[in-house]
C-alpha cells in the first residue's frame, strides 16, 4: 500500500530546459558550440550536490572568457530557465495533500537555487518532507539519496510511489522496490494516481 507519493521537480512540476532558454537569446549554432565546449550540466551538478549557487557559476565563467557573459546568465537569469510551472502536476500535488496523503519531493536541486525558486513557486514549500540534493550532499541516481529518504521517512519499497522524468533515476528507485512512474506528461501521472486508488478521476483533473 502506498503511504507516500514522491515528486521529482524539474520537468515534473517545473519545466527545466536551459538549452531552450539559450536558443532564445543566441543563435542555435553558437549555443551548441558553447555547450560542446563548456559542460554546463556538470557545473549544475556541483550546485545540486551542495556547491554555492552564484560562486560556482561565476567561477566557471572565469574559466571560459569567450562564454563568460552567457555562463553568468545561468545564475542571473536562472528563473527563466526553470519555467514555466506545469499546472496540472501542481494540481495533482495539491489534490493529494488535500486528501491527507503524504507528499515528498526528491529532487536534484541546489541549496541557493531551491530557495530562490520557492520565492516564485510557493508550492515548492508544500511538501510534507522535502528531500533536496543540495542539502543532502548527494544526487540522484546515487542509491545513497534513496537510502537517506527511506531512513528519514521510515518508509520503503511499495510504500513509496515515485515519479521522475529521467529513466536512470526511476531505475534506481525500482531496484529498491519502490513503485515508480516515468513522467512523460501530467496526464499519464494523473492516470497512475487514479489507478493506485489515491485520487478519483475528478480529483485528478
Amino acid at each position: 500500500m502506498v503511504e507516500a507519493v514522491i515528486f521529482d521537480i524539474g520537468n515534473v512540476l517545473i519545466e527545466w530546459q536551459p538549452e531552450r532558454y539559450y536558443d532564445a537569446i543566441m543563435p542555435r549554432a553558437e549555443r551548441e558550440a558553447m555547450f560542446a565546449e563548456v559542460d554546463l550540466h556538470a557545473m549544475n551538478d556541483i550546485i545540486d550536490s551542495g556547491g554555492p549557487f552564484r560562486e560556482t557559476i561565476y567561477d566557471w565563467a572565469e574559466k571560459y572568457p569567450r562564454w563568460a557573459d552567457k555562463i553568468r546568465l545561468w545564475h542571473d537569469d536562472w528563473i527563466k530557465m526553470a519555467a514555466p510551472e506545469i499546472p496540472r502536476s501542481v494540481r495533482l500535488l495539491q489534490a493529494l495533500r488535500a486528501k491527507g496523503i503524504p507528499v515528498f519531493s526528491l529532487t536534484n536541486f541546489g541549496i541557493g537555487s531551491f530557495d530562490y525558486a520557492c520565492g516564485f513557486y510557493p508550492f515548492l514549500r508544500a511538501f510534507d518532507r522535502p528531500y533536496v540534493s543540495g542539502h543532502m550532499g548527494v544526487t540522484k541516481p546515487d542509491p545513497k539519496i534513496y537510502e537517506m529518504l527511506e531512513a528519514d521517512s521510515g518508509l520503503s519499497g511499495a510504500q513509496l510511489l515515485f515519479t521522475d522524468d529521467r529513466a536512470d533515476n526511476i531505475a534506481t528507485a525500482h531496484m529498491r522496490g519502490w513503485k515508480t512512474h516515468l513522467f512523460e506528461g501530467p496526464g499519464g501521472w494523473a492516470a497512475r494516481l487514479v489507478a493506485e486508488g489515491l485520487l478519483t478521476e475528478r480529483e485528478a483533473q
